[in-house]
């Protein structure tokens, strides 16, 4: 999942907002730069176009050198299909460098396999929430496949995922369908395991419920989790829930076209993310009824980054190493990953990373700071500049400077040390202050941890849904 992989073509230049055309061209003949001019207050390219099967990603950084960063500018259509594209940015005085990356094309979202079905009966379902001591009482059995479906990694190329659809079996009429985003796994064949319950417990009550597993995770997604990347996490799940739909309508079970979106943790924050894709580029294919984002850190460059770099323990430091390997991944805040690390951690860290070990193995190889990973003087000038690539990537993968429509409840516990409450306070202020009507930040359990808190903010937020489902 390297930005420079094989499988990607690269041409790069560098286009002077104010003095066009463009200057500093690299790129493998014939392909080249067509045309460059201004549109619309921004500025249009074309390029040669690759061939059948090919789709292209435009990537763009106002700085080289050792810091700015390589980001992907928001789009509609993504990858770009064809070989011309506007950045809408307003013109800026000083030079801003461009990228093409000419990509294997995706059919987004189309079914690949679909895998035998399971039952889970409603008296095993009544078993496993007495034992978990959950109020819900099973309405029917469920019936479970797994479906892989195409989708794209972070610099748009193709790429295959996976996710559990759950069904009620027997239930009549049109299905509301709901998507269920987990939280963090380490190990890659470790999903769905106990969380995919959650999805059970949503068929059980009558939800056509999908259980998107992310890329790198699952049995058969290549590749690092791109942790935190919050453009691949929704594109993902968005295309899971085009195949969860394919799929319904493939058996004949009629959707009645309502929306649920929930996800605690790291489901929290692709919960966030798949909401925002859905409202910027889906609103013709995608009308969201309730979403739940529980526990997210929304805020990685500002309340998660300030606490990365306190003294206070971390319950679980391995979110930070993570973090870096997955950055490194998709935007190379680098020369490499373990050319980021401090020694020891540049060579005991990068084989727990690669989706083998669990996340109690990685912390016990973790530092109590979670940071004093990094070398002394990557870690310097991170603290130091505004325009590290490390804080760029973590501030492109935000999920607040955006003003929600769909009706949004954030559930968070004040007493969560895994996820500081102040990510959903950030976040929530933000909304308010874009004039979102719609938001609410909800503690269900003020005293309770991370773990704790899972349950109350899940029943709440099932409770909610179960009030607007039609």
């Amino acid at each position: 999942m390297n930005l420079l992989s094989p499988r990607s073509h690269l041409l790069w230049f560098v286009a002077t907002s104010l003095a066009l055309p463009f200057a500093g061209i690299r790129a493998a003949a014939p392909w080249q730069i067509l045309n460059v001019q201004p549109a619309g207050g921004g500025i249009r390219f074309d390029w040669t176009p690759l061939g059948a099967g090919t789709n292209y990603t435009v990537q763009s950084r106002d700085l080289l050198g050792d810091y700015g960063l390589w980001t992907t500018p928001d789009v509609e259509s993504w990858p770009i299909p064809s070989n011309q594209w506007i950045d809408p940015r307003p013109a800026t005085e000083s030079q801003r460098y461009y990228r093409v990356l000419g990509v294997p094309a995706a059919q987004r979202g189309r079914i690949l396999s679909v895998s035998a079905p399971v039952t889970y009966t409603k008296f095993f379902i009544g078993l496993v929430f007495t034992n978990n001591a959950i109020p819900i009482a099973p309405q029917y059995d469920v019936v479970s496949r797994e479906i892989v479906y195409e989708t794209v990694d972070p610099q748009g190329a193709r790429i295959i995922a996976s996710g559990a659809m759950l069904l009620p079996a027997g239930a009549s009429g049109a299905l509301a369908f709901g998507s269920y985003q987990h939280g963090t796994f380490v190990r890659t064949n470790d999903v769905p395991g106990q969380e995919g319950f959650i999805g059970i417990a949503f068929a059980t009550a009558g939800y056509a419920a999908a259980v998107p597993y992310y890329l790198g995770l699952g049995a058969v997604s290549s590749g690092l989790q791109p942790y935190h990347h919050a453009r691949s996490e929704a594109s993902a799940c968005v295309d899971m829930l085009r195949a969860g739909r394919a799929f319904c309508a493939s058996i004949n079970q009629p959707l009645n076209g309502q929306i649920f979106l929930a996800g605690y943790s790291h489901g929290g924050h692709v919960t966030m993310a798949l909401l925002r894709e859905l409202e910027t580029f889906h609103t013709n294919e995608f009308t969201v009824t309730a979403c739940a984002p529980m526990a997210g850190a929304y805020d990685l460059s500002g309340v998660s980054t300030a606490d990365f770099l306190s003294d206070r323990p971390q319950p679980n430091p391995y979110y930070f190493a993570l973090l870096v390997a997955a950055y490194q991944s998709v935007y190379q805040i680098g020369p490499s990953l373990a050319g980021v690390l401090a020694s020891p951690y540049d060579a005991t860290l990068p084989p727990l990373l690669t989706g083998n070990n669990t996340g109690e193995e990685i912390n016990a190889a973790m530092p109590p700071r979670p940071v004093d990973i990094l070398k002394p003087q990557y870690l310097a000038a991170f603290i130091a500049s505004t325009n590290h690539p490390l804080r760029l990537a973590l501030r492109d993968n935000d999920l607040y400077r955006w003003k929600p429509r769909s009706p949004l409840r954030m559930y968070h516990c004040l007493g969560d040390m895994d996820v500081l409450f102040a990510n959903s306070q950030v976040a929530f202020a933000s909304f308010q202050e874009q004039g979102a009507s719609q938001v609410q930040l909800i503690d269900p359990m003020p005293s309770a941890g991370h773990g704790d808190c899972v349950f109350p903010s899940l029943l709440a937020a099932k409770a909610w849904f179960d009030t607007l489902r039609q």
